[in-house]
């Protein structure tokens, strides 16, 4: 889908020698699917997960409980944290995480859909915020996608 950016992503990581894992919520696996696009990902590309749900989040990483219990919902603060699990749990050099609100409906923290936080785990740490101030799940989903992707080529410029 956003095969400019991907490839230049995989080139870099492949030239460097880099691995990444990522955790996605409302982006639901297409991270990694772009990430996975480029032949030869396997050189660079270690695992990922969609942390969805309590439960998901639980079994698939080792989050601070208590650190997280101490941030807002659906913050930079939070999804930071979340990379950070990821890069760790699969000992990569980068982590990639996205927790948001595709729609049609907001999430129980008040939030309304259309909303995305993305963070970078590495290297270089950086994060950001996406609004779409829409309610289309799957042009949300596309847009987090691209905005994640954009986020961590960012971070690989650095």
């Amino acid at each position: 889908m956003f095969s400019e950016t991907v490839n230049d992503i995989a080139e870099r990581l492949i030239k460097r020698g880099e691995t990444v894992s990522v955790a996605e919520s409302s982006t639901g696996g297409l991270i990694s699917a772009n990430l996975l696009s480029v032949p030869g990902a396997s050189a660079y590309f270690q695992g990922g997960s969609v942390v969805y749900t309590l439960a998901s989040r639980r079994a698939f990483l080792d989050l601070d409980r208590e650190r997280v219990r101490q941030l807002k919902p659906l913050t930079e603060e939070m999804v930071a944290e979340f990379a950070r699990a990821a890069r760790e749990k699969l000992e990569t050099t980068w982590g990639i995480a996205e927790l948001g609100a595709a729609g049609p409906a907001g999430t129980p923290y008040g939030h309304g859909a259309g909303i995305s936080v993305i963070a970078i785990s590495g290297p270089c740490s950086m994060s950001s915020t996406t609004r779409t101030s829409e309610d289309d799940r799957h042009r949300n989903m596309l847009a987090f996608t691209e905005a994640g992707l954009l986020l961590f080529r960012r971070a690989l410029q650095t």
